[in-house]
């Protein structure tokens, strides 16, 4: 998984490489550029200082999210049993009360009192037509002319299993049983909003402010919910609860990318999920021992108060004080770093940036960077139908994932424990698909464990409804195999777009693929008819985004694509017996990896840094392999070996694209939130 930096020129003979050395070695370093992944191996990539910050502050910092997104499925828990509530017959007891006033129903084959309707009668002159007849209550009977009404008074709920939940306070069952799917849809719809609020804050007050803000959001939103009275003030403190999901959970995770060496990137990610999906684990713990709703939320959010506390320790990303040109914070930090991890600080370094950065600043103003925009990514044919496919596998990969976590709780005998191991599936999954994705590739991977993960969701039809652990299972190892894709896809869809758009495709396809988030609430919601329908549904979806992903093209061991030009010519001349190939094998003698291009692009790469720091330190004077593979651009080229077009001078650096599920970037190459969950 680590990062290998390989530096090699286009166009070069021995004479003129030895005139360049000699000509750098002759001249101060003024052109040398800082890097900070350079200055990394230097203080520490993953030292003392990165794992207090990682294990201390940023894993745990993504724990409230989970809380805070599932806490909702327990709040609305329905009761088995409830009736129509009749205050007038009070003084009955329940079973003579149910008898006289609620009629019965046919249902599953059994008759059993009906949940929504009672008896039109006037009870209070039925009563006292009764006590004038001998006062013998007991005597009256039901009678099936009496004509039947819709409850009006509210319910009485039966609460040996359920006792508190909005449900039952707010009687939210019968006509009103849509009430928390719509509960749900809210709490997504802030998704969107909340991602381009907090990303505008992350990029320009900077990842502290942005974390602490977006986490007094979130406790505020979930204060609101413990004091709702009414349904729709609930629902209006879960859209502003949602409106810090996942931002909550991405600017530790952002954090924690860019403190620690390209090497580690990989582990951190993976950490960060697995610290993610043992808050929901927690979750399920927490939400057995504590039945009452109101509690419930002050408990999934009252210890995150203590969070605040981080304030006074977790550090501003240097990466993005150094974008910033706030050279003294960034400097100062890094020589903290440096002394925590026993590393000795470059005294170079300080003036090495002070004169890049005053150079920079002239630069900037003459630069010119070439807009692009989400219309770029659709007006060439291979680049339109790749993001055509891109966006339905995201949108079903992550509607499916979302939808299976939804449901959980419905299936099994006991749903506390049926979403403890909805939770629990998900740790294999990661290291399983981990593997996979750098030895078979991630077309294959991704397609097979979406498709497969489907057909365990449409097979369960074909069970009996008493096969109720057999179900559960089935759906377990879909909710595996589902996210083991959702791992893939986001580190798949950046290699795919070219590096020139990458952000604006990730964040195009991401925020596409969250409206359904909003819909599939009430996918779930059918389960309360036909248990097995919802899973149906998704597994359909999900099959159809896994046999879209067979169509892209695999990027394991291929030269990434730079430019929109490249991108079009990129898995252009794909054909169906490519699909045939489910292990990638390289094309030369290079290392097993995919490779982008890091450079500027010439100015105009809409990821490119405006501040490209490098530090070229005794490393880079090493011997490096020289890379042979070619640009897709020059495999476009005749059979002499020339290209479609002049080979820009700017392909020096290549870095391995890493199988981590990074963010998308700006133009000056801060990263930036994704409505990715």
């Amino acid at each position: 998984m680590s990062s290998q930096i390989v530096e090699s020129e286009d166009e070069f003979d021995e004479s003129s490489e030895l005139q360049q050395h000699n000509k750098l070695e002759a001249q101060p370093s003024v052109d040398e550029a800082f890097d900070l992944d350079d200055l990394l191996p230097v203080i520490g990539e993953f030292g003392k200082y990165q794992k207090l910050l990682v294990f201390g502050i940023c894993l745990p910092a993504c724990i409230p999210c989970g809380f805070c997104a599932f806490n909702q499925l327990f709040m609305a828990d329905t009761p088995d049993d409830y009736w129509c509530r009749v205050p007038e017959l009070f003084q009955l007891d329940l079973e003579q009360r149910k008898y006289l006033a609620i009629p019965k129903e046919l249902e599953n084959d059994e008759m059993v009192y009906s949940k929504c309707y009672t008896y039109g009668v006037n009870w209070t002159q039925m009563l006292d037509s009764a006590e004038e007849n001998g006062g013998n209550i007991t005597i009256l009977e039901p009678n099936s002319s009496w004509p039947l009404v819709k409850c009006s008074q509210g319910w009485e709920y039966n609460t040996s299993t359920v006792w508190s939940s909005i449900v039952i306070d707010f009687d939210l069952v019968c006509d009103q049983d849509i009430y928390p799917t719509i509960g749900l849809a809210a709490l997504n719809s802030g998704g969107p909003v909340g991602v381009y609020l907090f990303g505008l804050l992350n990029d320009r007050a900077g990842r502290r402010l942005s974390y602490f803000t977006c986490l007094a959001t979130l406790l505020a939103g979930s204060l609101m919910t413990s004091l709702s009275k009414d349904f729709w003030t609930w629902a209006g403190s879960r859209v502003v609860v949602g409106l810090t999901i996942p931002a909550v959970y991405q600017i530790p995770f952002i954090i924690s990318l860019e403190l620690v060496g390209e090497k580690y990137r990989s582990f951190v990610t993976v950490m960060t999920c697995t610290f993610y999906t043992s808050g929901i684990m927690l979750l399920s713990l927490v939400t057995y021992l504590e039945r009452d709703w109101v509690r419930l939320s002050y408990y999934t959010s009252l210890p995150f108060y203590s969070y605040f506390l981080y304030i006074f320790i977790m550090p501003e990303s240097p990466r993005w004080l150094l974008m910033r040109g706030r050279l003294e914070e960034a400097l100062r930090i890094l020589e903290s770093m440096a002394r925590v991890n026993g590393q000795q600080f470059p005294e170079a370094v300080h003036s090495k940036l002070e004169a890049q950065i005053r150079r920079d600043k002239l630069k900037k103003q003459k630069k010119k960077v070439a807009n692009v925009g989400i219309a770029d990514l659709c007006r060439t044919p291979n680049m339109r139908l790749k993001t055509i496919l891109i966006t339905l596998s995201w949108f079903a990969n992550e509607t499916v994932y979302l939808g299976l976590s939804y449901y959980g709780p419905s299936l099994g005998t006991n749903q506390y424990v049926s979403f403890f191991l909805s939770a629990v599936v998900e740790l294999p999954s990661y290291l399983c698909c981990w593997y996979f994705m750098d030895t078979w590739g991630r077309r294959w991977p991704l397609s097979l464990s979406m498709i497969l993960g489907g057909v365990a969701c449409i097979i369960t039809v074909m069970l009996p409804d008493d096969a109720i652990e057999e179900t559960l299972i089935l759906y377990l190892i879909s909710k595996a195999l589902l996210s083991a894709s959702f791992l893939i896809i986001y580190p798949f869809a950046g290699e795919l777009y070219p590096t020139q758009v990458r952000g604006i495709g990730i964040g195009a396809s991401s925020y596409i693929g969250g409206l359904g988030l909003i819909g599939i609430p009430f996918v779930t919601y059918l389960g309360k008819e036909n248990l097995k329908l919802p899973l149906v549904i998704m597994g359909f979806v999900s099959m159809l985004g896994g046999m879209t992903g067979l169509r892209l093209p695999e990027t394991l061991h291929h030269r990434l694509p730079q430019t929109i030009e490249e991108g079009e010519e990129f898995g252009k001349n794909w054909q169906f017996k490519d699909c045939l190939h489910c292990k990638p094998q390289p094309d030369v003698h290079s290392p097993p990896a995919s490779y982008e291009n890091l450079d500027v692009l010439g100015g105009s790469s809409n990821n490119a840094s405006e501040v490209e720091l490098e530090l070229r330190d005794s490393r880079r004077q090493l011997p490096q392999p020289r890379i042979t593979e070619r640009t897709p651009l020059e495999n476009s080229g005749g059979s002499d070996g020339s290209t479609g077009r002049p080979h820009r001078a700017s392909m020096k650096r290549l870095v391995r694209q890493m199988s981590v599920m990074d963010t998308q970037r700006t133009h000056d190459g801060t990263m930036q939130l994704t409505h990715w969950i």
